[in-house]
């Protein structure tokens, strides 16, 4: 039993794929930053392009 406290205890102390962890954590929210600022930015390009496309059309 002492054998597996032991382990037990190694692997509650190991720290070596904390880094890892943070690093995807900090990808992972700088790529919902982009996807969320991104889909802001779409519909403000999209009417741009409708009142230029509207212009342009009414100047023909």
């Amino acid at each position: 039993m002492t054998a597996f406290t032991r382990i037990v205890n190694l692997l509650l102390s190991d720290e070596s794929g904390q880094d890892l962890i943070e690093y995807a954590l900090i990808a992972g929210l700088i790529g919902l930053g982009a996807v969320g600022s991104s889909s802001a930015l779409a519909g403000n390009i999209t009417s741009a392009f409708t009142s230029i496309g509207n212009s342009l059309s009414s100047a023909v």
